[in-house]
């Protein structure tokens, strides 16, 4: 019953670094404190705290975003407590407060969060949001804060304990984000429920595949990470097998009129088969085209918005599942 539901919809938005190439991020905006002051975040669930900037930070990050005045909100409850998060790009630190946090229709009083007072490096200056809201689990959640989502299944403020996106493709508008329910007006078919190997990040088991991962591999569902991301052998293995070759850089080059030509990548999950088409995982921009697979040192591989865009996913608290499902 989508009277129930509590619907937000994201904001898509274009925003270029060299170092990606160009990459799709997805953000909406919030508001924090009484009067609400407003800010752009990604709804992440590669991650547990939300925070903001605020007017303590003097960072070069923070010169150009909304900065939060705890000064200026009559709700605003002050803390002794500090915070400070790592993520694979960027950082912050600083101070936890509790505010009034409203997205869209939900009214998330006494919620806990961030002041960043420092955030190093350049990365988040040429973000185009501000800050970030957390959507894993509590366990991997800085100092202890409760993220956004405990808070809403706390005070029952949504009618199921679930949240679902649609990652609309190609920097179209028109994501959307679901709180407490689905929509099948973004998705064809039926829902393939995978169960959590870890609660923790949304952490679920890929199988392994003639190309990659060929013992099986841990993969973490990650809606603010733009890129497919995994281990160098085996990042490198699927570029090569679907056509891709290095350049006098190093890097692996894309000559987008080969697109049409190139193979599906599939993944295999919970023995059910999740393709993707040479079109989701080539990213074209103005420029040219490049490859949606980033190869890294980390442990985990993380399927982030490039895969994502091609399935709704769902974030199942209840039952500590992924839900995925082709989306339209």
């Amino acid at each position: 019953n989508f009277t129930d539901m509590l619907k937000y919809t994201i904001l898509t938005w274009l925003w270029w670094d060299i170092l990606w190439g160009g990459m799709l991020t997805y953000y909406g905006i919030i508001s924090i404190g009484t009067p609400p002051q407003f800010f752009k975040v990604v709804f992440d669930t590669g991650s547990s705290n939300l925070w903001v900037p605020s007017i303590y930070c003097k960072s070069f990050a923070c010169s150009n975003h909304n900065t939060f005045n705890p000064n200026a909100s009559s709700t605003y409850r002050a803390t002794s407590q500090t915070i400070s998060v790592q993520y694979g790009t960027g950082a912050m630190s600083g101070i936890l407060g509790y505010d009034t946090v409203t997205v869209g229709s939900i009214v998330d009083t006494n919620q806990i969060f961030g002041l960043s007072k420092n955030e190093p490096g350049n990365f988040f200056h040429y973000v185009g949001y501000d800050g970030i809201l957390g959507l894993a689990y509590p366990s991997i959640s800085t100092s202890g804060a409760t993220p956004f989502f405990d808070n809403l299944m706390r005070k029952g403020l949504v009618s199921q304990k679930l949240f679902s996106f649609y990652l609309s493709r190609h920097g179209r508008a028109g994501s959307v984000l679901t709180f407490g329910g689905l929509d099948p007006a973004y998705y064809n078919g039926s829902i393939q429920w995978i169960p959590l190997s870890s609660k923790t990040y949304w952490q679920i088991t890929v199988q392994g595949q003639v190309v990659a991962c060929v013992h099986g591999c841990e993969a973490i569902v990650d809606t603010g990470t733009s890129m497919i991301i995994g281990d160098s052998n085996n990042i490198n293995n699927i570029l090569a097998w679907v056509g891709l070759h290095k350049d006098q850089n190093g890097k692996y080059s894309v000559n987008c009129k080969n697109i049409g030509s190139m193979p599906d990548v599939t993944f295999v999950i919970n023995r059910v088969e999740f393709a993707l088409p040479a079109s989701a995982y080539v990213l074209q921009t103005s420029s040219g085209c490049s490859s949606g697979f980033s190869p890294s040192n980390y442990q985990l591989w993380i399927l982030g918005d490039v895969f994502l865009q091609e399935w709704y996913s769902i974030y199942d608290r209840a039952n500590n599942m992924v839900g995925l499902v082709k989306a339209i």
